[in-house]
Protein backbone atom coordinates (compact mmCIF):
# COMPACT_ATOMS: atom_id res chain seq x y z
CA UNK A 1 0.00 0.00 0.00
CA UNK A 2 2.56 2.45 1.11
CA UNK A 3 4.21 1.63 -2.58
CA UNK A 4 0.93 2.60 -4.30
CA UNK A 5 0.73 5.69 -2.33
CA UNK A 6 3.60 7.27 -3.71
CA UNK A 7 3.34 6.34 -7.73
CA UNK A 8 2.00 9.21 -9.70
CA UNK A 9 -1.46 9.67 -10.36
CA UNK A 10 -2.15 9.09 -14.29
CA UNK A 11 -3.77 12.51 -15.31
CA UNK A 12 -5.69 12.94 -19.07
CA UNK A 13 -3.09 16.48 -20.10
CA UNK A 14 -1.71 16.19 -23.19
CA UNK A 15 1.81 15.35 -23.22
CA UNK A 16 3.90 18.55 -24.11
CA UNK A 17 4.67 17.43 -27.29
CA UNK A 18 1.75 16.49 -28.31
CA UNK A 19 0.16 19.93 -27.14
CA UNK A 20 3.14 21.77 -29.28
CA UNK A 21 1.88 19.98 -32.24
CA UNK A 22 -1.88 21.20 -31.68
CA UNK A 23 -0.15 24.64 -31.34
CA UNK A 24 1.65 24.48 -34.50
CA UNK A 25 -0.71 22.74 -36.72
CA UNK A 26 -3.18 25.94 -35.87
CA UNK A 27 -3.96 27.75 -38.87
CA UNK A 28 -4.48 30.69 -37.50
CA UNK A 29 -1.15 30.75 -35.88
CA UNK A 30 0.59 29.84 -39.16
CA UNK A 31 -1.39 32.87 -40.95
CA UNK A 32 -0.07 35.50 -37.59
CA UNK A 33 4.04 34.28 -38.16
CA UNK A 34 3.11 34.51 -42.09
CA UNK A 35 1.93 38.29 -41.69
CA UNK A 36 4.27 38.76 -39.10
CA UNK A 37 7.00 38.05 -41.67
CA UNK A 38 5.96 40.21 -44.43
CA UNK A 39 5.76 43.37 -41.54
CA UNK A 40 9.58 42.28 -41.03
CA UNK A 41 10.36 42.19 -44.01
CA UNK A 42 8.68 45.26 -44.90
CA UNK A 43 10.50 47.57 -42.30
CA UNK A 44 13.72 45.64 -42.91
CA UNK A 45 13.65 46.92 -46.66
CA UNK A 46 12.38 50.23 -45.68
CA UNK A 47 9.82 50.08 -48.57
CA UNK A 48 7.05 47.71 -49.24
CA UNK A 49 8.26 45.17 -52.44
CA UNK A 50 6.05 46.47 -55.38
CA UNK A 51 3.74 43.40 -55.22
CA UNK A 52 2.51 44.24 -51.59
CA UNK A 53 2.12 47.96 -52.82
CA UNK A 54 0.27 47.11 -55.76
CA UNK A 55 -1.95 45.03 -53.23
CA UNK A 56 -2.22 46.93 -51.35
CA UNK A 57 -4.21 49.68 -53.72
CA UNK A 58 -6.33 46.71 -54.84
CA UNK A 59 -7.05 45.27 -51.39
CA UNK A 60 -10.42 47.42 -50.95
CA UNK A 61 -11.61 46.57 -54.68
CA UNK A 62 -11.30 42.76 -53.86
CA UNK A 63 -13.00 43.25 -50.14
CA UNK A 64 -16.10 44.61 -52.40
CA UNK A 65 -15.90 42.13 -54.34
CA UNK A 66 -15.79 39.10 -51.35
CA UNK A 67 -19.21 41.38 -49.99
CA UNK A 68 -20.71 40.15 -53.45
CA UNK A 69 -20.07 36.87 -52.79
CA UNK A 70 -21.00 36.50 -49.39
CA UNK A 71 -24.43 38.42 -50.72
CA UNK A 72 -24.38 35.45 -52.81
CA UNK A 73 -24.49 32.84 -50.43
CA UNK A 74 -26.60 34.47 -48.11
CA UNK A 75 -29.39 34.80 -50.40
CA UNK A 76 -28.88 31.39 -52.09
CA UNK A 77 -29.05 29.32 -48.93
CA UNK A 78 -31.80 31.26 -47.84
CA UNK A 79 -34.01 30.45 -50.56
CA UNK A 80 -32.63 27.23 -50.61
CA UNK A 81 -33.19 26.74 -47.09
CA UNK A 82 -37.09 27.45 -47.29
CA UNK A 83 -37.41 25.40 -50.35
CA UNK A 84 -35.45 22.31 -49.00
CA UNK A 85 -37.82 22.12 -45.74
CA UNK A 86 -40.85 22.45 -48.04
CA UNK A 87 -39.37 19.56 -49.88
CA UNK A 88 -38.10 17.27 -47.16
CA UNK A 89 -41.46 17.58 -45.60
CA UNK A 90 -43.10 16.23 -48.81
CA UNK A 91 -40.77 13.88 -48.87
CA UNK A 92 -42.08 12.18 -46.00
CA UNK A 93 -46.25 12.40 -47.36
CA UNK A 94 -48.44 9.56 -47.00
CA UNK A 95 -48.87 9.83 -50.93
CA UNK A 96 -46.25 7.53 -52.76
CA UNK A 97 -46.51 9.67 -55.81
CA UNK A 98 -45.62 12.66 -53.60
CA UNK A 99 -42.73 11.10 -51.89
CA UNK A 100 -41.55 9.92 -55.61
CA UNK A 101 -41.24 13.33 -56.99
CA UNK A 102 -39.38 14.58 -54.10
CA UNK A 103 -36.90 11.89 -54.53
CA UNK A 104 -36.40 12.97 -58.17
CA UNK A 105 -36.10 16.39 -57.00
CA UNK A 106 -33.30 15.61 -54.66
CA UNK A 107 -31.60 13.03 -56.08
CA UNK A 108 -31.48 15.38 -59.17
CA UNK A 109 -29.81 18.71 -57.94
CA UNK A 110 -27.70 16.83 -55.33
CA UNK A 111 -25.65 14.96 -57.79
CA UNK A 112 -25.38 17.79 -60.10
CA UNK A 113 -22.50 19.99 -60.78
CA UNK A 114 -22.65 23.43 -59.31
CA UNK A 115 -21.11 24.74 -62.73
CA UNK A 116 -23.59 23.04 -64.76
CA UNK A 117 -26.60 24.63 -62.52
CA UNK A 118 -24.72 28.03 -62.33
CA UNK A 119 -24.63 28.23 -66.77
CA UNK A 120 -28.16 26.15 -66.79
CA UNK A 121 -30.06 29.35 -64.82
CA UNK A 122 -27.75 31.79 -66.92
CA UNK A 123 -28.71 30.76 -70.27
CA UNK A 124 -32.06 29.49 -69.42
CA UNK A 125 -33.91 32.25 -67.76
CA UNK A 126 -34.00 35.73 -69.76
CA UNK A 127 -31.64 39.04 -69.12
CA UNK A 128 -35.12 40.73 -69.08
CA UNK A 129 -38.39 40.37 -67.68
CA UNK A 130 -41.65 42.19 -69.32
CA UNK A 131 -44.29 42.72 -67.10
CA UNK A 132 -47.41 44.42 -69.38
CA UNK A 133 -45.52 47.91 -70.39
CA UNK A 134 -42.73 47.52 -67.84
CA UNK A 135 -39.17 45.57 -68.21
CA UNK A 136 -37.14 44.77 -65.44
CA UNK A 137 -33.61 43.47 -66.09
CA UNK A 138 -32.53 39.78 -64.74
CA UNK A 139 -28.83 40.50 -63.51
CA UNK A 140 -26.71 37.52 -63.62
CA UNK A 141 -25.77 37.82 -59.98
CA UNK A 142 -29.56 36.59 -59.11
CA UNK A 143 -29.18 33.47 -62.01
CA UNK A 144 -25.98 32.80 -59.73
CA UNK A 145 -28.11 32.94 -56.56
CA UNK A 146 -30.61 30.84 -58.35
CA UNK A 147 -28.23 27.99 -59.42
CA UNK A 148 -26.57 28.07 -56.22
CA UNK A 149 -29.95 27.70 -54.83
CA UNK A 150 -31.10 24.19 -56.93
CA UNK A 151 -28.19 22.29 -54.80
CA UNK A 152 -28.79 23.96 -51.38
CA UNK A 153 -32.68 23.22 -52.07
CA UNK A 154 -31.78 19.63 -52.37
CA UNK A 155 -29.41 18.99 -49.81
CA UNK A 156 -31.60 21.14 -46.83
CA UNK A 157 -34.36 18.53 -48.16
CA UNK A 158 -32.00 15.51 -47.64
CA UNK A 159 -30.70 17.22 -44.18
CA UNK A 160 -34.59 17.72 -42.88
CA UNK A 161 -35.45 14.24 -44.27
CA UNK A 162 -32.86 12.38 -42.45
CA UNK A 163 -33.10 14.83 -39.30
CA UNK A 164 -37.07 13.93 -38.48
CA UNK A 165 -36.28 9.82 -39.83
CA UNK A 166 -33.87 9.98 -36.84
CA UNK A 167 -36.42 10.92 -33.93
CA UNK A 168 -36.88 7.88 -32.00
CA UNK A 169 -40.75 6.26 -32.76
CA UNK A 170 -41.17 6.18 -29.12
CA UNK A 171 -41.47 10.07 -29.10
CA UNK A 172 -44.30 9.49 -31.65
CA UNK A 173 -46.73 7.36 -29.86
CA UNK A 174 -46.13 9.30 -26.59
CA UNK A 175 -47.30 12.19 -27.93
CA UNK A 176 -49.84 10.05 -29.84
CA UNK A 177 -50.93 8.69 -26.25
CA UNK A 178 -51.41 12.48 -25.10
CA UNK A 179 -53.92 12.71 -27.61
CA UNK A 180 -51.76 15.61 -29.51
CA UNK A 181 -52.56 15.74 -33.58
CA UNK A 182 -49.85 15.43 -36.01
CA UNK A 183 -49.10 19.18 -36.69
CA UNK A 184 -48.87 19.50 -32.96
CA UNK A 185 -46.74 16.35 -32.71
CA UNK A 186 -44.34 18.24 -35.44
CA UNK A 187 -44.26 21.89 -33.91
CA UNK A 188 -43.31 21.17 -30.08
CA UNK A 189 -42.02 17.72 -30.52
CA UNK A 190 -40.09 16.55 -33.38
CA UNK A 191 -38.85 20.22 -35.13
CA UNK A 192 -37.26 21.56 -32.22
CA UNK A 193 -35.29 18.33 -31.79
CA UNK A 194 -34.92 18.79 -35.51
CA UNK A 195 -33.25 22.18 -35.62
CA UNK A 196 -30.28 21.18 -33.07
CA UNK A 197 -29.49 18.29 -35.31
CA UNK A 198 -29.81 20.06 -39.09
CA UNK A 199 -27.41 23.02 -37.52
CA UNK A 200 -24.06 21.59 -37.99
CA UNK A 201 -24.48 20.31 -41.37
CA UNK A 202 -26.57 23.36 -42.18
CA UNK A 203 -23.37 25.60 -41.36
CA UNK A 204 -21.16 23.14 -43.32
CA UNK A 205 -23.32 23.37 -46.27
CA UNK A 206 -23.49 27.24 -46.09
CA UNK A 207 -19.40 26.91 -46.21
CA UNK A 208 -19.71 24.99 -49.20
CA UNK A 209 -21.98 26.90 -50.74
CA UNK A 210 -19.73 30.24 -49.89
CA UNK A 211 -16.68 28.53 -52.03
CA UNK A 212 -18.82 27.67 -54.67
CA UNK A 213 -19.69 31.35 -55.30
CA UNK A 214 -16.35 31.41 -56.86
CA UNK A 215 -17.73 30.11 -60.26
CA UNK A 216 -19.80 33.13 -60.05
CA UNK A 217 -17.21 35.13 -62.50
CA UNK A 218 -17.77 32.50 -64.92
CA UNK A 219 -21.20 34.12 -66.20
CA UNK A 220 -19.55 37.67 -66.02
CA UNK A 221 -20.76 38.49 -62.32
CA UNK A 222 -17.86 40.97 -60.50
CA UNK A 223 -17.17 39.20 -57.78
CA UNK A 224 -13.67 38.73 -55.67
CA UNK A 225 -12.39 36.41 -58.30
CA UNK A 226 -13.53 38.67 -61.53
CA UNK A 227 -11.75 41.93 -59.42
CA UNK A 228 -8.55 39.26 -59.11
CA UNK A 229 -8.71 38.72 -62.22
CA UNK A 230 -8.88 42.03 -63.44
CA UNK A 231 -6.10 43.36 -60.63
CA UNK A 232 -3.97 40.88 -62.63
CA UNK A 233 -4.62 41.76 -65.96
CA UNK A 234 -3.77 45.49 -64.85
CA UNK A 235 -0.65 45.07 -62.92
CA UNK A 236 0.80 42.52 -65.38
CA UNK A 237 3.48 41.12 -62.63
CA UNK A 238 4.12 37.37 -61.95
CA UNK A 239 4.77 38.15 -58.48
CA UNK A 240 1.38 39.81 -57.91
CA UNK A 241 -1.00 37.45 -59.93
CA UNK A 242 0.43 34.76 -57.06
CA UNK A 243 -0.12 37.18 -54.08
CA UNK A 244 -3.45 38.21 -54.99
CA UNK A 245 -4.46 34.77 -55.66
CA UNK A 246 -2.95 33.85 -52.62
CA UNK A 247 -5.15 36.52 -51.14
CA UNK A 248 -7.91 34.73 -52.32
CA UNK A 249 -7.20 31.42 -50.50
CA UNK A 250 -6.57 33.76 -47.68
CA UNK A 251 -9.98 35.34 -47.81
CA UNK A 252 -11.90 32.94 -48.64
CA UNK A 253 -10.01 30.78 -45.49
CA UNK A 254 -10.61 33.40 -42.91
CA UNK A 255 -14.49 33.50 -44.03
CA UNK A 256 -14.90 29.97 -44.14
CA UNK A 257 -12.82 28.49 -41.05
CA UNK A 258 -14.36 30.52 -38.07
CA UNK A 259 -17.65 28.41 -39.27
CA UNK A 260 -15.75 24.83 -39.66
CA UNK A 261 -14.74 25.44 -36.38
CA UNK A 262 -18.24 26.53 -35.04
CA UNK A 263 -19.86 23.32 -36.68
CA UNK A 264 -17.45 21.16 -34.89
CA UNK A 265 -18.42 22.79 -31.39
CA UNK A 266 -21.94 21.88 -32.37
CA UNK A 267 -21.11 18.86 -33.11
CA UNK A 268 -19.13 17.75 -29.66
CA UNK A 269 -21.87 19.76 -28.20
CA UNK A 270 -25.03 17.63 -29.78
CA UNK A 271 -22.57 14.26 -29.20
CA UNK A 272 -22.37 14.83 -25.36
CA UNK A 273 -26.27 15.63 -25.35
Amino acid sequence: MANEAILPRATSAPSRPTALLRTVRNPWLIATLAALAVVLAWNASGTAPPAFAHLWRWMPALLRGLSVNIEISVLAVAIGTGVGLVVGALSLSPRHGIRVVMRCYVQAFRNAPILVLIYFTTYVFPFEVHLVSWTFPFPDSIKVVLGLALPTSANVAEIFRGAIQSIPSAQWEAAQSLAMRRSQIFRWVVLPQCARRMLPPWMNLYASITMSTSLASLVGVHDVVDTAQIASNTVARTDFTILVYFTLLVLFFAYCYPIARATRALERRHERH
